[in-house]
């Protein structure tokens, strides 16, 4: 397992050995100044899209930024620490996978309130994928032009090369689960 703390030194100082300042990385990486302070005090663990993101952001791969921080082949994420998100509109997602060194993938649950709609998601790489299963509820789910109405028990799968969008338009409580196969664009050089 990847120990946050070691994380947030190692990140801490390749950003200081290519002379860059907090704000210089969040804005190349895409990831919030207070998210990479956070993780570089390691305080905040990661998700492997963060983290692809801030390895992008130093000119690595994802696998070279952890190549020196993995010490264990089994990562337990315990409840405790998963990543609890309370997003705007009132829905909240949860991430339930570990993050592991050169693999691209999350297992998030999320919970959408009634009449909730969580908007719209953009394309991601080719090659990426989504699986969605809904727990309970109902999920509207739009891929492309497409439009999907699942139930309780219901499964899709679709290459999240395309514009997604997830939302709830009945009186109940969704609850849905994603797992996100997510490839990056790969930089030259």
């Amino acid at each position: 397992m990847i120990d946050p703390v070691l994380l947030g030194r190692h990140l801490h100082e390749l950003r200081g050995s290519r002379g860059l300042a907090l704000s210089a990385l969040a804005d190349g990486a895409g990831v919030s100044v207070s998210m990479l302070s956070a993780i570089e005090r390691g305080e905040k663990t990661p998700t492997v899209v963060v983290l692809s993101r801030i390895a992008d952001g130093l000119g690595l791969s994802l696998s070279r930024l952890l190549a020196d921080l993995e010490n264990d082949r089994v990562i337990v994420r315990r409840a405790a620490e998963q990543d609890h998100v309370a997003e705007p509109g009132g829905w909240h997602r949860t991430v339930l996978t570990p993050v592991v060194p050169g693999v691209n993938f999350e297992w998030i649950r999320t919970t959408l309130p009634p009449g909730c709609d969580a908007g719209s998601f953009p394309a991601y790489a080719p090659g990426s994928h989504e699986f969605v299963a809904v727990e309970s509820g109902e999920l509207c789910l739009g891929v492309g032009e497409a439009s999907y109405v699942l139930a309780a028990g219901d499964s899709v799968y679709f290459p999240a090369d395309t514009r997604h969008s997830y939302a709830n338009r009945t009186g109940k409580p969704c609850v849905y689960h994603v797992a996100a196969l997510i490839m990056r664009p790969r930089k030259t050089g």
